[in-house]
């Protein structure tokens, strides 16, 4: 028997089962129970959130054979065609390889004949962004006065691109990316009904790494269950994303309170001698110190099957709130000048230097044995601190954007036309207005 990805085989066939998205579906179900049916709708999100199964249910219940319905029976001829994608009446239309005003007049020219079997023709445009400009003016009539029996179903995931002339003719939903743990407690319903092993908190791990979307989890479990062998552990599924090892995270972390150097660098090194992303490490530390940081605040916000959670909590006991955020904002900074750096051992050493060299607390707190005359002439204030790294890291490009705009301003001056201007009209080059 052939093999079905999870992806299609789990796909959603009712409202009810589809996942994260309540406020379309509420708004929907009201409007297909009170048979207030418009004839455009437009569906924007990010890939995997379910808009090509949100417009199949839309049009199984706008067609089953047992009547216009929020729960379509899922049983009858209409319905399993819909969902097989054989109905001839169903029309998924790609609009990046179908995006000219030609296919689309033809597609018009299809729309003025009654649907063959089914109660309504509907027309689903996916990445309906893609289409020319001519190709929006050409349905655009359409659009706005369908026949009866002809509804329309535009999907996109990027809005903007669509003008307003047909937004202004659709009913629009925006459907969102999903949490983690939603992604999760799905993800482990699956694995259940499939009769694969795993642990809770490398299926937590697998809806980190989807960002959001269902179809990019379901992706990432089928390729663990391939390499697992059934099995999903955490050490598996973390070598399989090419995660950092957590105890990387917390042992860079741990040297960095006490103030251990040559700790901090041993780490970097055997990260590199296993070949570790440091842009992946950077990431991982930045969310590790969001997480810390929030635990402080909020302490029973960081749930139980949270990755690091015990370790969370110990750093949210021993480091101060302003130390937490002087760190993220110096991993955040250092994570975007990596490409800068000679290469990113480079970068990411610096960045943990950084972390050792500036700190939040009292002067005698942080002394290293190189720079103690230094230290005790700084300042323990926590904002002047962090004002330190901010102007640190980012004086040279401040420096050069003023060079920038004098060199242009005395480059204008020295030009034939301002200097009749000058010279006839007294015209003078208010400083600062070039850009």
């Amino acid at each position: 028997m052939t093999y079905q990805v999870l992806a299609r085989k789990w796909r959603p066939k009712d409202f009810a089962s589809l996942v994260g998205q309540a406020h379309v579906v509420k708004a929907l179900t009201h409007a297909l129970e009170r048979q207030q049916l418009h004839h455009a709708y437009l569906l924007s999100g990010t890939r995997g959130v379910g808009k090509t199964t949100l417009a199949r249910i839309l049009t199984k219940a706008l067609n089953c054979e047992t009547g216009i319905s929020a729960t379509p029976c899922g049983q009858c001829q209409t319905c399993v065609e819909i969902d097989a994608t054989r109905s001839v009446d169903y029309i998924e239309m790609d609009a990046a390889s179908n995006r000219s005003v030609d296919e689309m007049s033809a597609l018009l020219e299809r729309a003025i004949y009654a649907p063959v079997a089914a109660r309504f023709q509907v027309y689903m445009i996916d990445e309906a962004h893609m289409l020319t400009h001519h190709a929006f003016n050409a349905m655009l009539k359409t659009l706005e006065e369908p026949p009866p029996h002809l509804k329309f179903i535009l999907a996109t995931t990027d809005p903007k691109k669509i003008p307003v002339t047909v937004l202004s003719r659709c009913l629009q939903f925006n459907l969102k990316q999903m949490p983690a743990e939603q992604i999760s407690a799905a993800l482990e319903k699956i694995l259940v009904a499939e009769n694969v092993r795993f642990e809770p908190r490398a299926v937590h791990l697998l809806a980190r790494a989807a960002h959001g979307s269902m179809r990019d989890a379901l992706s990432l479990t089928d390729q663990a269950i391939a390499y697992a062998a059934r099995d999903l552990s955490l050490a598996a599924i973390r070598e399989m994303l090419g995660a950092v090892e957590q105890r990387y995270l917390v042992q860079l972390l741990d040297a960095v309170v006490e103030r251990n150097g040559a700790a901090v660098l041993e780490l970097a090194d055997e990260m590199a001698a296993h070949s570790v992303s440091f842009a992946h490490a950077l990431q991982d530390l930045a969310s590790l110190l969001h997480q810390i940081a929030w635990s402080q605040y909020a302490p029973d916000s960081i749930p139980d099957a949270e990755v690091n959670g015990e370790e969370i909590r110990r750093f949210a006991g021993v480091l101060p709130p302003e130390e937490v955020q002087l760190y993220y904002q110096i991993v955040t900074i250092g994570r975007s000048e990596l490409g800068l750096a000679p290469d990113e051992y480079a970068g990411f050493t610096m960045t943990l230097l950084r972390m050792l060299a500036f700190c939040a607390v009292d002067a005698n707190d942080c002394r290293t044995p190189q720079t103690t005359s230094k230290t005790e002439a700084r300042s323990a204030s926590p904002a002047r601190a962090a004002l330190e790294v901010l102007n640190g890291v980012r004086s040279v490009d401040d420096q050069a954007a003023v060079q920038r705009q004098q060199d242009a301003e005395r480059a204008l001056k020295q030009d034939p036309f301002v200097k009749q201007l000058a010279r006839d009209f007294g015209a003078t080059l208010i400083p600062g207005s070039v850009q």
